[in-house]
């Protein structure tokens, strides 16, 4: 008999009503573990816990909330070896990549989130004439953020502790409850997750966490009536299937879905900080990353240099066992997956792109491992320039000028995070202003942790990460008096 890992319902570790399935290592193959598969009632009963802890928690002091998340922050970062090693063993990261990036990040974001910032504001009185609301008079008002209510997170696979962490501590320091689905691949994190915060002294049905490979199970947890709001990390074809049960219930939400991020680089730019930063892509997850610059537009004045730069960068990666430490690039989340991308390089060819790094499956025992690959001589109508391929891929586009640049980069359905490389200040920030984009990175591929982050288009709904999250996992009530 499997022993297998429990559902987190109502403060209780339960046992789930559809079994156990394999999770399984990308790397090795080797099963990681046993993922619990929730029913639809187990799913109902989490978000009914969640509606009843709401009302007490909501009405916990700010301070006292804190102190839960702080002490939670505490306890990932003492088990950060462990955690660390099961996230990498079931996501295929790099040891490097899952201590600092996975679960190092969660903990800062759990320790974001231990401070308590003023949840109202004051609006400037109104005077006001006679008329039919009523005597003349002064009406003073204020504005108050309060929490939206059950919060249902479904959460990504590529980073099962950083992405949750990102979800649950803002939602529960703004007072909401929530109901967490993490992605079927990697769900066994994500309990630990659990484990640290009910060790923090979360209270029962605060946090509650229900996993499943059926998609009964995230459509439970999204529709359930007790739930107000879905916040959602995934692809732009799930999100709107989220984003229609939503309107139906009117439900608020949180998306932060596909991307096919632009690099527009410019004849005077740092070719050597744009391949840098270029080849995160083919290295960081893999490729399994929304933000990463995956179509590079480059001027005509570099385009071969930076063609051949990048190449070279992704020749020298060394493509292997992610518990090497020596090893950059590990393997893609699934056989599944793996095969998904690799039709992506041979549909490249079929357009007429030239393959100038990668493009065959690299020769391991094990794993589910895809090259660095770069494909040249890409026009932006292709397939592989416009759809999301999710793995360590790049395209790379010419342009003649500035405009062109500027409507190659805007001519696509995503708008998540796009990138400028240019030695002109001026230009850089003038072109990414113009940029249909959530976020833009000028000579750098580096994040800002308090900037707001979202997607314009089909890239997502609403923005997230510092106090924007805080905005996100609440409401606005206006209080108005007569003074």
């Amino acid at each position: 008999m499997t022993t297998g890992q429990a559902l987190f319902v109502g403060g209780s570790w339960t046992e789930p009503d559809g079994g156990h399935y394999e999770v399984v290592d990308p790397a090795t193959e080797q099963t990681v573990g046993w993922a619990p598969e929730a029913s639809r009632d187990q799913v109902l009963a989490a978000c009914a816990a969640a509606r009843e802890a709401f009302g007490p928690w909501s009405r916990t002091a700010p301070e006292e909330r804190a102190a839960i998340l702080g002490r939670a922050a505490g306890i990932i970062r003492e088990n950060l070896a462990a955690y660390a090693e099961l996230a990498r063993a079931e996501t295929g990261a790099t040891t490097a990549t899952a201590r600092a990036m996975q679960v190092g990040v969660a903990a800062a974001r759990f320790r974001r989130y231990a401070r308590v910032e003023p949840a109202e504001w004051a609006i400037p009185p109104q005077i006001n004439e006679a008329g039919p609301m009523g005597r003349a008079g002064v009406l003073g008002a204020l504005a108050v953020r309060q929490p939206v209510g059950v919060v249902t997170c479904v959460t990504s696979y590529n980073n099962p502790w950083a992405n949750p962490a990102g979800k649950i501590a803002p939602a529960l320091a703004m007072g909401n409850t929530v109901v967490v689905k993490p992605a079927p691949q990697d769900p066994l994190s994500v309990y630990r997750m659990a484990e640290a915060l009910q060790a923090a002294g979360v209270p029962p049905g605060v946090v509650n966490v229900v996993s499943g490979r059926s998609a009964g199970v995230g459509e439970a947890a999204v529709a359930a009536p007790d739930v107000d709001m879905v916040s959602f990390t995934g692809s732009t074809a799930v999100g709107q299937r989220i984003a229609e049960v939503c309107g139906r219930g009117m439900k608020r939400q949180l998306m932060e879905l596909g991307g096919k991020g632009a690099a527009v680089v410019f004849d005077d730019a740092d070719l050597g900080s744009a391949v840098a930063g270029i080849g995160t892509t083919f290295s960081f997850y893999s490729g399994q990353i929304c933000t990463a610059p995956t179509r590079v537009l480059a001027q005509r004045g570099i385009h071969d240099r930076l063609v051949e730069q990048l190449a070279a960068y992704a020749g020298r990666l060394k493509v292997g066992d992610p518990r090497e430490p020596d090893t950059v690039v590990g393997p893609v989340i699934s056989a599944a997956h793996r095969d998904r991308v690799e039709s992506y390089v041979e549909l490249g060819r079929k357009e007429g792109a030239a393959v100038v790094a990668g493009g065959e499956r690299p020769d391991l025992p094990t794993g589910f491992y895809v090259a660095p690959t770069l494909l040249a001589d890409c026009t932006n109508d292709m397939r592989v320039a416009r759809e999301e391929i999710f793995g360590p891929v790049v395209v790379v586009i010419p342009f003649e000028d500035e405009e062109e640049g500027l409507a190659l980069a805007n001519d696509t359905d995503y708008g998540l995070i796009d990138y400028v490389w240019s030695g002109d200040v001026a230009r850089a920030f003038r072109v990414a202003r113009r940029l249909r984009a959530g976020g833009v990175g000028i000579n750098t591929v580096g994040r800002n942790m308090e900037a707001p982050f979202g997607g314009f288009k089909q890239s997502g709904v609403g923005r997230d990460v510092g106090s924007y999250a805080l905005h996100a996992y609440s409401e606005v009530q206006a209080i108005v008096w007569p003074g």
